[in-house]
């Protein structure tokens, strides 16, 4: 099977959490060690060779639309402008025709990540994905290893490698807000807002969720306090 072409990346909330950085501009256009945390991303994503890239915009959505315009690098950028937030699994279901590739891999718009000592955290996705048993494989990362920033323990991995969701945030894993799909789990979802976390539920209850956990460096962004530490910003 071929890599991946396509990469979603969730971009249209509204990073209440971070305010003040995000009352001028969205979360992923958020500054992290002087650049935006899109322009990262699109980093990464070039290097790893994913052309085609789809980017949903809602809050504040003129600054990623202005960014995306001056944008002079390799990949092909398509933009769905949302008139109201229609939550990340509507948002994702309702740009499919964009997305020309299935399975393909969806980013969180404030996932801040370093490739570890495996490499490309697309390659290793792509390398561990096994469509005979999987609908959705998550990257993970061990929160033992998280320094700068505080993570919650969303998951563990059993013996077979599937993810199991705890719900008391009592496990050693974090969704680092990477994962790889396949388009056929938007099938009879319905068409009002719904959180891509349903799917991730979903896909656990039938034994399809599994997970990959992160070998290199990967930041909780969700304060101001957690973006100063990441900047070096001493209080």
């Amino acid at each position: 099977m071929p890599k991946p072409l396509s990469a979603f990346i969730l971009a249209a909330g509204q990073g209440q959490r971070l305010r003040p950085y995000t009352e001028t501009v969205p979360k992923p256009m958020v500054p992290v060690r002087g650049r935006p945390i899109l322009a990262h991303t699109l980093e990464h994503l070039a290097a790893s060779g994913i052309p085609q890239i789809v980017i949903n915009t809602c809050y504040k959505a003129d600054v990623i639309h202005d960014f995306v315009e001056t944008y002079r690098g390799p990949l092909r950028i398509s933009l769905s402008k949302e008139s109201e937030l229609l939550d990340t699994g509507l948002g994702i279901k309702r740009a499919l025709e964009k997305v020309e590739s299935s399975p393909f891999f969806v980013i969180n718009g404030d996932a801040f990540w370093e490739n570890g000592p495996g490499g490309d955290v697309f390659d290793r996705l792509f390398a561990a994905w096994n469509p005979d048993q999987m609908d959705i494989l998550l990257l993970l990362q061990p929160i033992s290893r998280m320094t700068l920033t505080k993570g919650s323990g969303d998951y563990i991995l059993n013996e077979r490698g599937q993810a199991i969701r705890q719900k008391d945030r009592g496990g050693n894993l974090m969704f680092a807000g990477i994962r790889m799909c396949t388009a056929d789990i938007f099938k009879d979802t319905p068409e009002t807002p719904f959180s891509f976390l349903t799917l991730m539920d979903a896909a656990e209850s039938k034994g399809r969720l599994y997970g990959l956990a992160h070998d290199g460096a990967w930041h909780h962004i969700s304060s101001p306090e957690d973006l100063e530490k990441v900047n070096g910003v001493q209080k």
